[in-house]
């Protein structure tokens, strides 16, 4: 066997031999002094043993790096040694050290865990998915987290619900999130009427229908479908010599038999039949007031008992978001009920037919259906109010209905019941808009204002001095945007009311008095 050249370890286990200082742990191999003592490097941190003695007392395991072992003394070469060993020491900083030996192949080797199989991953999960909706499941149905909550929330209830027993069904409805529509119905429905619209048969001879009831008006009121327009109506069995023209519905707001509905619903009626819920015949209404412009209409029935009524609310008291509910009779169903919620306040729509312009002002909006048939139908409010009158559906989208407020009614309700005519304020101009060109053209310094087309004669513009290219820029103070401004102004005064316009004529302003007139005045005058 070859000669181990390296120099024997003897040297550095020799006891009570210090040890040299200032070792440098990053340097590799010996060093280069001329003296008798050795330099250790191992694995680990360096500890400092000078004045101890740490190989007797501490033995520190050293494992060549050559295939073959050296023995000390006098000791035989042993058998080829297996792989070599890496010895890592360890100091804990209060003079303890330990080594550890990562060893592989054969002997004293460390056998790595088993793996785990994917059954193994899996079930562990689906341990841990059952465990987690275990407790929400426990947590959920104990109450572990909510019981606060929903102890006031019981509380609240019980007390709604006792209030209800000592006062009436109105305050219970207010009291709760969502209202008590079936009972609002119960007590609602009754005075809901079904109202037929009919004329006499030789009217529709030649296919020819009231003209103020064309297919466009007709689909955007909702009071007769567009397959019933295309074909001849057949005359009335029950009722010899007439026919149905149209159907809409209607509510008894006195028990003396008082109906309020829309004027389109009998507009050009010769006969209008009330059906009331209770009452096996229909009864035959006579029309007393109307006013086209607003579409409202007041009928009377006779009966020998007091009839139900639906109590009329006010309107300026409901709020967007308010629960309504609407009743009707849709394509003759009787007493649907539809409900939602008030989408909006104040809207104004035009609807043209051959008759003229209905141009209705500050409308509800609504998303509760109002179909074919709702027409002059009550919506009412989480108190079983009627607020509205409903009017119109648009026929472009689902979700849009117009309801005419119970504070227009109102103002009205007398003369339709007295079948007065109700007083219109209007001044006889007609206007346009405004834009760069006219008020380049007529000096003006914006495009606000509403511009005077025409005055007619001796109507109450033309009574002021109101001139053609008059452009009004405010009333009362108040200025004008727009026509529509002006309009609305207008309207909102009676008749004979004394109100400054401001008008810019010539690029200087100047104030005009002008009396507010009455419409129906002027018309009975062209006649």
């Amino acid at each position: 066997m070859t000669e181990n050249n390296r120099n024997d370890f003897d040297d550095f286990f020799k006891d009570n031999k210090p040890q040299e200082q200032g070792t440098d742990e990053n340097n590799q191999g010996t060093s280069s002094s001329n003296s008798d003592e050795s330099t250790y490097y191992a694995y680990g941190p360096y500890r400092n043993s000078q004045g101890e003695t740490g190989s007797k007392d501490q033995p520190i395991d050293v494992t060549p790096l050559s295939s073959q072992t050296h023995s000390s003394n006098n000791e035989q070469d042993a058998a080829p040694s297996p792989k070599p060993e890496r010895t890592f020491g360890y100091s804990d900083g209060r003079g303890n050290t330990s080594s550890y030996t990562l060893t592989s192949g054969s002997g004293n080797s460390w056998t790595p865990p088993k793996k785990r199989s994917i059954m193994g991953y899996f079930s562990a999960f689906a341990a841990g998915v059952l465990l987690v909706g275990g407790m929400m499941w426990a947590a959920d149905y104990n109450n572990w987290f909510t019981k606060g909550t929903v102890a006031a929330t019981y509380g609240s209830s019980s007390q709604n619900t006792t209030g209800s027993n000592n006062s009436n069904v109105k305050q219970s409805s207010l009291d709760t999130s969502r209202p008590d529509i079936s009972g609002i119905v119960d007590k609602s429905s009754k005075a809901v009427v079904l109202i037929e619209n009919m004329v006499k048969t030789k009217q529709s001879q030649g296919n020819s229908t009231n003209p103020s009831y064309n297919e466009w008006f007709r689909q955007f009121l909702g009071d007769q479908t567009p397959d019933n327009s295309q074909q001849q109506p057949e005359e009335d069995s029950s009722n010899p010599g007439y026919q149905k023209q149209g159907m809409g519905t209607g509510f008894i707001f006195e028990d003396s038999g008082y109906i309020l509905t829309n004027q389109h619903v009998i507009d050009g009626a010769d006969q209008v039949l009330v059906t009331v819920e209770g009452y096996k015949n229909p009864f035959v209404a006579k029309v007393l007031g109307t006013s086209y412009e607003l579409d409202l209409a007041c009928l009377k029935i006779e009966g020998t008992d007091p009839f139900a009524t639906l109590p009329l609310g006010n309107a300026n008291d409901a709020k967007v978001g308010d629960w309504v509910v609407a009743i009707g009779n849709p394509y003759g169903f009787d007493h649907t009920v539809t409900v939602g919620v008030l989408s909006a306040k104040g809207r104004p729509i035009s609807i043209q037919d051959q008759k003229g312009t209905r141009k209705y002002e500050n409308l509800f909006q609504t998303d509760a259906s109002i179909n074919p048939g709702n027409s002059g139908g009550p919506l009412l409010n989480t108190h079983g109010e009627v607020i509205g009158i409903n009017t119109a559906v648009s026929s472009q989208a689902q979700g849009i209905g117009f309801a005419i407020p119970t504070s227009t009614v109102n103002e009205v309700i007398d003369s339709l019941k007295n079948n007065v005519q109700i007083p219109i304020p209007y001044i006889g101009v007609t206007l346009g808009e405004i834009d760069k060109d006219w008020a380049n053209e007529l000096k003006l310094d914006s495009t606000d204002g509403a511009l005077i087309g025409s005055v007619e004669r001796k109507s109450p513009a033309f009574k002021a001095g109101i001139r053609p290219y008059d452009v009004v820029v405010d009333i009362d103070g108040q200025s004008i945007k727009n026509p529509t401004d002006l309009q609305t102004a207008v309207k909102s005064h009676k008749v004979g009311d004394k109100i400054q316009f401001g008008i810019i004529r010539d690029g200087e302003k100047v104030t005009l008095a002008v009396t507010i007139g009455d419409k129906n005045d002027s018309e009975q005058a062209t006649k």
